[in-house]
């Protein structure tokens, strides 16, 4: 936990621009409630997603650390998300991908994603264990500091048991839960390409985007204090659907080109939400913690 007496301060602050928004402070081992205004802007069209740990602002050593330890975060969401997908396939249909359709639809995603086989293999061996039941996805919806919505993706063979850390978690590190449907509506789903700055250029990715039909291509946010390290491990995002996703994939393995491609979808805000520096802060620690919880898959935002 951070300093028992900066956090209650630093919540305190980025709690002015929420409304509605009650959230537990811990002070000399006191629970006190607050009620805050939340503010929300919709003048900003630069979107992000975390769905891997957010880096910390650090030193140098630090950033570095935190962009692997970042990348490997991601990773391991990504195997245990289809994990997941496969226990709950052979839990519905048996192991044969021949009569089972949702099985072969999961091996496809296995092929596009690159997840390696032996993930496929062990999960395929613990769906049969006894007592092995199968995963339920789940959406929650959040209130962050500072007019911040977040969306998280769950998928959990025990859904009391993942409410319950979610919930604690939220409660600790000052957000709210949001009632069904007070937040979904500000984001919508899509298929996205993720390409590392250094491996292409805008005009590049737009016309193979133009070939392919894709969306959009969205160019990462810069801030004033960027190293030109800091700039290198930003990514392009090209946004596009179900119906196109593999057209971006082909065109782009034509070109060279290096890319990550997606979870099978992700949410994009359609505006965002500009907060001071505490406030994100705040909300980048909200969401790291989150991600840390086994049975979340994924957290969206529409932080700025």
């Amino acid at each position: 936990m951070r300093n028992k007496t900066m956090r209650p301060l630093l919540q305190l602050q980025a709690l002015t621009t929420r409304a509605s928004l009650s959230c537990s402070i811990f002070v000399g081992g006191k629970s006190l409630r607050l009620d805050a205004n939340r503010a929300h802007s919709d003048n900003f069209r630069v979107r992000r997603i975390w769905t891997s740990t957010p880096l910390c602002m650090g030193r140098r050593s630090s950033k570095i650390a935190g962009r692997k330890e970042a990348q490997d975060a991601k990773k391991a969401k990504l195997y245990s998300r289809i994990g997941k997908e496969v226990v709950s396939a052979v839990k519905k249909g048996g192991p044969n991908v021949t009569s089972n359709s949702v099985l072969a639809a999961v091996l496809e995603k296995v092929k596009e994603l690159d997840v390696p086989k032996d993930i496929v293999e062990r999960n395929i061996k613990r769906a049969s264990e006894k007592g092995q039941e199968a995963y339920i996805e789940k959406v929650y919806e959040v209130y962050g500091y500072g007019g911040v919505s977040m969306v998280l993706e769950v998928s959990t063979d025990k859904v009391h048991r993942s409410v319950a850390k979610i919930r604690e978690v939220i409660r600790d590190y000052g957000g709210k839960m949001a009632d069904s449907g007070s937040v979904m509506f500000k984001f919508r789903r899509v298929r996205v390409v993720n390409i590392k700055v250094t491996n292409a250029d805008k005009d590049q990715l737009l016309d193979i985007a133009l070939d392919a039909g894709a969306e959009d291509v969205i160019e990462p946010p810069t801030y004033e204090d960027d190293t030109e390290e800091d700039r290198s491990e930003r990514y392009y995002k090209i946004v596009g659907s179900s119906e196109n996703y593999s057209s971006i994939l082909s065109k782009l393995r034509e070109e060279g080109i290096d890319f990550e491609p997606d979870n099978g979808s992700e949410l994009l805000p359609n505006t965002t939400v500009e907060v001071d520096d505490e406030a994100m802060d705040l909300n980048k620690e909200l969401m790291s913690k989150l991600l840390e919880l086994d049975d979340v898959d994924a957290v969206y935002t529409d932080q700025k």
